[in-house]
């Protein structure tokens, strides 16, 4: 599917209004590109840059036709050090060409000019690793996130900020609660909705048609019930939940439409793996493995 038949996608609309557009018209699958060496293996592929390069581009290959976003799992390029990054730069600049809009997997986080510098690396469109959104830990303060968030609102990109992922002991710190009560992942949640208001996004509750807001939260797929037990409002805001863990990592649908409750309808950006990669290499097995996840997610 080229540009010009994706809504919103190439123009210079809002993330959140791309990413709502990609969601209409090619539901709400994301795909990984995640080449483990395990994969690269049963793939055929040699663990070196040009193996991550046949990886990344065979799975956007088959994406282009049936979803609208793609997640490549920074940290797998970047073991193979600058040839491996520029094996990554190369897969999203064809992904976006694609027509497909990219989420970068990098989890930064850090304060002022470092953090700046990082934005500027993965949103800016004329960067080498131009990505569509970049997923962004909170744990130096949310505040600190701010050149990040001014980046994306300057290039039109979007954040997914760590909210409550799906490592065990991640709930240590994010269903810590302060002396008022509130838990970590709460302020994290309320912090992005106030930022995605301040931007001109819905503040509250909205009518169905609301749009998205440009930030967005990572919530695991199977740790999306503790918002609701927890008091954790996940649709202030309207922010753009990104939710890894679907199928190999245990949830099903009827496990995240309980789990995600009113955010599910028309917030929640499902992302999957290896469930997908797993029938690879050829085209044809993983366009059928997409569209079989798709419709399992979709229908």
């Amino acid at each position: 599917m080229s540009d010009g038949d994706r809504p919103g996608v190439g123009d210079r609309l809002s993330f959140g209004d791309r990413l709502a557009a990609a969601m209409t018209a090619s539901g709400r699958l994301c795909v990984g590109i995640d080449p483990h060496a395990e994969l690269l293996a049963s793939w055929g592929l040699a663990d070196d840059a040009e193996g991550l390069r046949a990886f990344g581009e065979r799975v956007v290959a088959a994406a282009a036709d049936v979803v609208g976003v793609v997640k490549p799992q920074v940290a797998f390029f970047e073991r193979h050090g600058p040839a491996g990054m520029q094996a990554l730069a190369e897969v999203q600049r064809s992904a976006r060409q694609a027509g497909l809009l990219v989420i970068a997997d990098a989890k930064r986080g850090d304060i002022g000019s470092t953090m700046a510098g990082y934005a500027e690396a993965w949103l800016d469109p004329a960067a080498p690793l131009a990505a569509d959104a970049l997923t962004v830990s909170p744990y130096l303060g949310v505040g600190a996130l701010a050149p990040a968030v001014q980046a994306a609102r300057t290039h039109g990109a979007g954040l997914f900020v760590l909210g409550l992922t799906s490592n065990p002991e991640g709930q240590d710190v994010q269903l810590a609660r302060s002396a008022a009560g509130a838990t970590v992942a709460g302020e994290v949640a309320a912090r992005v909705a106030e930022l995605n208001a301040a931007g001109g996004r819905p503040a509250g509750d909205q009518p169905s048609p609301a749009p998205l807001g440009d930030l967005g939260l990572v919530v695991g797929a199977t740790t999306a019930p503790l918002a609701a037990e927890h008091g954790i409002d996940l649709t202030a805001g309207r922010p753009p939940l990104l939710a890894p863990g679907y199928g190999a990592q245990g949830a099903d649908v009827a496990a995240m439409r309980a789990g995600f409750g009113e955010a599910w309808e028309r917030q929640v950006l499902v992302n999957a793996s290896r469930g997908i990669l797993r029938a690879g290499p050829a085209e044809r097995d993983l366009v059928a493995a997409m569209e079989a996840a798709r419709e399992d997610l979709d229908g």
